[in-house]
């Protein structure tokens, strides 16, 4: 089993910023961690896809995201990380981390974390 688990929401004013990490944890113990992204779903709306990570450390970003936002990755720490700046009320949403994980007895995971909220206010 794979476990990922979100840490760093809480509420902040708008035009603040937060920084989320995301930490991978595995009873097998983790090989290698592919591509890695954030999300976020708001009341009412389907989970949508912020950024992304792969392995060589190639972010992507979409275009709600771009220029306030960024990602990172440890993986040394197993942990990827989403520094959020300029933060808007639109923003306020809970955040979920996942992550394509293969642990060291070679299974491959595609895991998602709990989910931190995060709250905007005006």
């Amino acid at each position: 089993q794979v476990q990922l688990v979100e840490s760093g929401g809480g509420l902040v004013q708008a035009g603040g910023s937060l920084q989320l990490s995301c930490v991978a944890s595995g009873s097998a113990g983790i090989r290698r961690i592919n591509t890695m992204g954030w999300y976020r779903q708001a009341p009412g709306k389907q989970r949508e896809l912020l950024t992304t990570i792969t392995n060589d450390g190639t972010p992507y970003y979409e275009a709600s995201v771009k220029g306030r936002f960024s990602i990172s990755r440890d993986d040394a720490k197993n942990t990827v990380y989403l520094q959020m700046n300029s933060l808007k009320v639109e923003d306020a949403a809970a955040y979920y981390c996942n992550a394509d994980v293969i642990d060291m007895n070679w299974r491959n995971y595609n895991a998602w974390g709990q989910g931190t909220q995060v709250t905007v206010s005006s």
